[in-house]
This record gives C-alpha cells, sequence and structure tokens, in this order.
C-alpha cells in the first residue's frame, strides 16, 4: 500500500488506476472530477452512490431500459442509443472538417471511440452472446491492456475515416437489431456461449446472455456521453 502524507496532488490526473480501499483523510478536494466505475463510495460518513446512480437514471432513463431483461425494453434502449449517435454524427458534420479526429484532453477522438464500440460488439456480442470465432473486424480498437491484439485480427497500424468506421458501425447494428427481434426472455437468462479458447475477453466466462448483452448496450451509451462531452469541449474552444 502506498501512502501519500501532508503532499500537494493539486491537478494530479489518475487514468486506469485501481483505487479500490482507498482512504483519502482530512484532505482538500474542490473542483474534483471522478469518472468510472464507483461503488461504496462514502463521503464524511454518507454513502453517495445511491444519490449519484438515481440521478443518472433520471437524467437518462435509457439506463433503466439497459438494466431490464424484457427484450422490449432492450429494443427500445438500442433503438435510443442508435438514435443518439445519429445525432451525433449529424453534428460532427456540422463542425468544422477534422473534428472527428480530433482527441480532447487524452482522450479518444469520435472515429476512435467509434472503432472502440466495433470491437466492443466482436467482443461482447458476436463472440459472447452468438459464440462466435471469426477474427475481429481490423480498424476496431481496443484499448491498450487487451493482450495479442493482432492475433485477434486487429490492425493495430488502421486510420479509417469516420465514413468507413460508419459502414461497419451500420452492419453490426443491422446484427444487434435482427437478434433483439426474436429473442425471449429465457434465451436472455441462458449463459453465454463463450468460445473456449484464450481469446479476449476472458472474463465473460460464467456470464448470462444478457451480462453480455448488457456490456454492449452500457459501452454504447457510456461512450456516447464521453464523445458528447469532448465535442462540447471542442466546439467551446473554437468559438471566439
Amino acid at each position: 500500500m502506498r501512502r501519500f502524507d501532508d503532499e500537494d496532488l493539486t491537478g494530479a490526473e489518475f487514468r486506469e488506476c485501481d483505487l479500490s480501499r482507498a482512504r483519502l483523510i482530512g484532505v482538500v478536494m474542490q473542483d474534483v472530477e471522478i469518472d468510472g466505475l464507483v461503488t461504496d463510495l462514502v463521503v464524511n460518513g454518507v454513502e453517495v452512490m445511491p444519490y449519484v446512480e438515481a440521478e443518472l437514471d433520471r437524467r437518462h432513463p435509457v439506463r433503466l431500459l439497459i438494466r431490464s431483461d424484457e427484450p422490449a425494453d432492450l429494443r427500445e434502449a438500442w433503438r435510443q442509443l442508435r438514435k443518439a449517435w445519429a445525432a451525433t454524427t449529424d453534428r460532427v458534420g456540422s463542425m468544422p472538417e477534422g473534428s472527428e479526429d480530433v482527441g480532447v484532453d487524452g482522450e479518444w477522438s469520435m472515429v476512435e471511440t467509434l472503432r472502440h464500440l466495433v470491437f466492443v460488439h466482436d467482443s461482447w456480442f458476436r463472440r459472447c452472446v452468438l459464440g462466435l470465432t471469426e477474427p475481429f473486424t481490423a480498424l476496431g480498437l481496443a484499448t491498450p491492456f487487451v493482450p495479442d491484439q493482432e492475433r485477434l485480427g486487429l490492425d493495430t497500424s488502421a486510420r479509417p475515416g469516420l465514413d468507413e468506421v460508419l459502414t461497419v458501425r451500420g452492419r453490426q447494428a443491422s446484427e444487434i437489431e435482427a437478434w433483439l427481434a426474436e429473442v425471449t426472455p429465457e434465451q436472455l437468462a441462458k449463459p453465454a456461449p463463450v468460445p473456449d479458447d484464450d481469446r479476449w475477453p476472458p472474463y465473460a466466462k460464467g456470464r448470462s446472455v444478457r451480462q453480455c448483452l448488457g456490456t454492449v448496450l452500457n459501452e454504447e451509451r457510456e461512450h456516447h456521453g464521453f464523445c458528447e462531452r469532448d465535442l462540447d469541449k471542442l466546439s467551446r474552444r473554437r468559438t471566439p
């Protein structure tokens, strides 16, 4: 365990860090932003995450649909997510040329974000929901900690444009829509048919079909929020 005593961490950035069981005692925290998988967060003796989750559900009702076990709710969640991404695509088209390739504050650009969702689809839908063993889409973008990316079929040197990525995304969306149109609650509750090999994602085994689909939907929602956040920042920076 590392201990920090009387240190000035003003402006520090913790990225992809595990802060589980961290204790912050007698600290000063002003203008702080926390973004990640946060549970059991106690601030000044108050467990705050139930309030945070309730507020997020109020702001983003699609979260409730994503958590549902009913196929009709999941279909509606997917429809809303696709509609949101379509609006964001229209938005970036009205921004200065090349905006889709600009990252903000070290985050992925819009194109990179969409490429990551291509990878998420191959990982959590095609492999874990459908049980397929085909190579991943070459232009998909994985996070750096995913091992053996070239063996998965990813082209780590790929630099596709927005239209190329959107074409792949459209094909993947049709795949999910066709599956959702026929799926039953019983099928959702079954164990996910994760192929018995050592390819990504290794921690999917033992999950249900519903849980693996939930990962796809949550990734779509969360990364859409990240993308909109960064386009907002980019627009403010470019406004005189």
